[in-house]
């Protein structure tokens, strides 16, 4: 039974809580009532008597009349110790990386069947694309989330039935995806031939970390044309090695310190 329903099938408050919190994905940060009456597709009478709590608990914060997500869940994010560790070991692995090749650069983790962005990285001569850290897309169509699932166990991950199409070369055919995954398991990078979005390029490669298990992906994108996807093979997968090999030795010294206690 989804947490978000009781048995009888009625939402139960913790799930219109999550309902109106998740409002604000691909916002502008900062909502009025009257657009989270509509995204949330909730009551309106529902929706204003949540707000207030919501407030209160320090979830959401007031903007004049409007309303932004509240300093309390970015204290609940930081204390995320898989994400904030991988944050951590990568970013100055992503910053020379972003330095190196004047590209977009981002970390990803999977959650379902989307990637959420834990860090972007701007090039100076990199395209403004839509990707923000906290941001999702779809796995299937983005090699960052074709890096992760080529190394997850298939049984963890769950599928939507169809696949949606987001240009003329995303790859729908659930049969295609699998073959596309045995290339990036042999290759150990993935490619994104404008998939996500017309005219955009990119690679990714995976991160693994204690016991080969694969944590997210590091990815480098940009403008077709603009950016040559043989030459940033070696140079993605690369700096997610370097990131593997960061997270490995942090694990081991803090083992030998844990079993001393």
């Amino acid at each position: 039974m989804s947490p978000v329903h009781r048995a009888d099938g009625e939402i139960t408050a913790i799930g219109r809580t999550t309902e109106i919190l998740k409002t604000f994905r691909d916002s502008p940060g900062v909502l009025s009532a009257a657009a989270l009456v509509r995204r949330s597709g909730m009551a309106k009478t529902t929706v204003h008597r949540m707000l207030g709590d919501l407030v209160r608990v320090g979830l959401l914060e007031r903007v004049g009349k409007d309303y932004r997500l509240g300093l309390l869940l970015f204290e609940l994010g930081e204390s995320v110790p898989r994400q904030r560790n991988l944050r951590e070991a990568a970013r100055r692995h992503l910053s020379a990386l972003r330095e190196a090749t004047g590209h977009n650069v981002g970390l990803c983790v999977l959650d379902g069947f989307e990637v959420v962005y834990l860090d972007v990285f701007r090039g100076d001569d990199g395209p403004r694309l839509p990707q923000q850290i906290g941001g999702r897309w779809p796995a299937h169509a983005s090699c960052s989330g074709k890096a992760i699932l080529a190394f997850s166990e298939s049984g963890a991950v769950s599928r939507p039935g169809t696949l949606k199409a987001y240009t003329d070369n995303t790859i729908t055919d659930p049969v295609e995806l699998d073959r596309e995954l045995d290339r990036v398991r042999r290759r150990g990078v993935a490619f994104d031939r404008q998939e996500a979005i017309r005219g955009i390029v990119g690679a990714a490669a995976p991160i693994f970390g204690p016991g080969e298990t694969v944590l997210g992906s590091v990815s480098i994108s940009g403008m077709a044309g603009r950016i040559n996807l043989t030459r940033i093979d070696a140079a993605v997968r690369t700096t997610a090695v370097a990131i593997s090999g960061d997270l490995s030795h942090a694990q081991s010294v803090v083992r030998p310190v844990l079993q001393r206690r």
